[in-house]
């Protein structure tokens, strides 16, 4: 009996134990942080935002990917930052050197030892806070390690609390990475590489970059839907190392392709084309040689034509008719050879209006169809255009920067006309007016949402990183201010007003000077009102305000006059923002400077990491402000928890977070 008794228990014992070993870690994967690590205070995520559960080796090789941008943007650089071998990423990444500076926003592969520490699969890194802005375990983590760690994970291994972080310290940095169990082992994948989502990603997309395959995709994250988040990290399992990552990335605005090396010729063909050339050189001789000709009867003799015949020029290459202005409608220097130059290649790409047809289109510029100032709306061919007039001729070189531009959230110049020293620019038209319309008049407040809010900083965002990083040469704007933000139908911010847009040349990338210093009180950067410095820096600080004024719905400069001794008050936005997020009571004074017309509809911690983006590109010294590559990261991680966010949230009513 008491053998029958234990061969029982033995039965049992093993049929438990065979229960555990199926259910034992080894063979689980890891679950998908789903943008729980944007919300500080929330610690009761059972463990997600504290690191990958140690469920396989307890130690490994494995690897991080990073979004370059400055500061980080060569080999030694990010590994310092991450606490990994310069030399390595140079080599995986195919960098010449390790001093060599990696393009913005190019993702980057980090090779990283992962090792299990307190039951979490972590790599450590060591962050030393800056003097420069101030910082907090969300910025830390989301900002300057890219959502490579959580806040969660940094507040649980570092002693100081969020209100005792101070310029100096040293940080704990547990980075994400695992290692891969013995079921993904078996199935041939031998890493795990920790990816961070970028726009407009989806398993298939990431799967096949990586060599990978969906289901391995899915399984390692536990992913029960197709939803991934935007700057999120993903686990990879790979079968091999990885090499450099051959990917756009976050899909960079559409930039002019330079020109490609020509094809080989047959034999015998180079003679072909140079008699091709020949001939289309004589052909250009001889159309010039006529229209110098025409130009010449046209002002020696008044013309037999029509105004309607006028009014047309027919181009030889189309057969089209396009519409034009008239001879004497041209007020261009012809004598300026370089203008002259500018003008005939804007032409080749813009259409070319009559001055009667926007007369039409405009009912003759009336009060009407005035948008605001010298702006109209017009209807042409059935659509809404924007005619903006200017005073004198526009410059060749602001028509060929906007010709080039090819970008979502950049107006775009459709064409021109010039007639009488006056330059009609038309644009598309942008249904909502601007940003400031909205922020600044009262009547129309209410309708502009928290989501709208950060969509439109995001928007600007991007255009102004187009002209900083992928335009050629790099443009700096200028004249940023919110009402140069223009809304379409959808709310799609678009920039305008490229009128003072400054090109920097190579070699010229970190700073220019100027003498004539111009633009709009409150949105001016103090070293160029006050030495004429013009850098990138100086659109980020202009950004700053434009954000402010979303977050308050106040202008970037209010004037009051004062009761006692007369005069005036002049109050700059740039400037309060510090006596709100400085001192006591921040919850309370950040929830006063918050646009009244959001009333609640607002997500408390993400408006104190915007206002917190803001005070930093506001910064008085140019070198504490982020250039706009980091400002984007952070606006799109706002962005995605934003669209996750409902007003029933508790992100309003925590009362530990803000430094309070």
């Amino acid at each position: 009996m008491a053998t029958r008794t234990l061969h029982t228990l033995s039965i049992s014992a093993l049929f438990i134990l065979l229960l555990f070993a199926a259910s034992s870690p080894a063979d689980a994967q890891q679950p998908y942080v789903d943008n729980r690590q944007l919300d500080c205070l929330n610690h009761n995520f059972d463990n997600i935002t504290n690191g990958y559960t140690c469920n396989g080796p307890s130690s490994c090789r494995s690897y991080l990917t990073f979004w370059s941008q400055p500061p980080y943007n060569t080999a030694n650089s990010i590994a310092r930052l991450l606490n990994s071998s310069a030399t390595e990423i140079q080599l995986i990444n195919n960098l010449t050197t390790v001093t060599a500076t990696i393009p913005t926003r190019q993702l980057v592969t980090v090779p990283a030892d992962c090792s299990c520490s307190g039951g979490f699969y972590q790599h450590n890194a060591t962050y030393r806070l800056s003097g420069a802005r101030e910082e907090t375990y969300f910025s830390v983590a989301n900002d300057t390690y890219q959502a490579l760690s959580t806040c969660q994970a940094m507040m649980s291994q570092n002693p100081y609390g969020e209100k005792n972080l101070t310029a100096g310290l040293n940080l704990l940095v547990p980075l994400r990475c695992a290692c891969p169990t013995e079921k993904q082992t078996a199935a041939g994948f031998n890493y795990l590489l920790t990816y961070l989502v970028a726009r407009g990603d989806s398993i298939s997309v990431i799967a096949e970059m990586f060599r990978s395959t969906s289901d391995a995709v899915t399984d390692a994250n536990e992913l029960n839907s197709t939803n991934i988040f935007y700057f999120t990290p993903l686990l990879i399992p790979l079968r091999t190392e990885p090499t450099k990552i051959e990917i756009s990335p976050s899909p960079p605005p559409p930039v002019a392709t330079p020109p490609q090396s020509p094809p080989v010729d047959p034999p015998n063909s180079s003679r072909k084309w140079i008699f091709v050339g020949i001939g289309i050189g004589a052909g250009l001789l001889l159309v010039i040689s006529i229209l110098a000709f025409c130009f010449y009867k046209r002002r020696s003799k008044p013309s037999s034509l029509s105004p309607t015949e006028q009014n047309k020029l027919t181009d030889s290459s189309t057969k089209q008719s396009l519409p034009t202005t008239t001879t004497t409608q041209w007020s261009i220097d012809l004598s300026n050879s370089t203008e002259t130059f500018g003008l005939k290649s804007a032409i080749e790409s813009l259409t070319l209006y009559r001055f009667h047809d926007l007369q039409s289109a405009t009912s003759n510029f009336s009060d009407a169809n005035r948008i605001k100032g010298s702006v109209y709306r017009a209807t042409i061919n059935g659509d809404d255009a924007a005619v903006k007039v200017i005073k004198g001729d526009v410059t060749s070189s602001e028509i060929n920067l906007l010709k080039k531009l090819n970008h979502s959230n950049i107006i775009r110049l459709s064409g021109f006309c010039i007639r009488e020293g006056t330059s009609y620019l038309v644009y598309e038209y942008s249904e909502n007016g601007s940003v400031s319309d909205w922020i600044h008049s009262p009547e129309k407040k209410k309708a502009l949402t928290w989501k709208q809010r950060v969509e439109i900083a995001r928007d600007v965002a991007e255009a102004l990183d187009y002209l900083h990083n992928y335009v050629t040469p790099p443009h700096i704007h200028k004249n940023l201010e919110s009402t140069n933000v223009l809304l379409d139908a959808n709310f799609r911010a678009k920039i305008s007003n490229f009128g003072v847009a400054r090109v920097l040349d190579e070699g010229d990338l970190d700073l220019q000077l100027t003498r004539h210093v111009e633009g709009r009180q409150g949105y001016l950067a103090p070293e160029y009102v006050e030495n004429g410095v013009i850098t990138p820096k100086l659109d980020v600080f202009a950004f700053g305000v434009v954000v402010l004024e979303l977050l308050s719905g106040k202008e970037a400069v209010t004037i009051e006059k004062k009761e006692k001794g007369g005069g005036e008050e002049v109050e700059m936005l740039c400037k309060e923002i510090n006596n709100v997020l400085g001192g006591e009571n921040v919850r309370e004074k950040l929830k006063a400077f918050m646009d009244p017309s959001l009333g609640d509809e607002y997500p408390l911690e993400l408006a104190y990491t915007m206002a917190q983006l803001a005070k930093s590109c506001v910064a008085t010294d140019l070198n504490s402000r982020p250039y706009v590559a980091q400002v984007l990261t952070t606006l799109l991680m706002i962005v995605s928890s934003s669209l996750d966010w409902e007003p029933s949230h508790d992100l309003l009513h925590d009362s530990g977070s803000l430094g309070d």
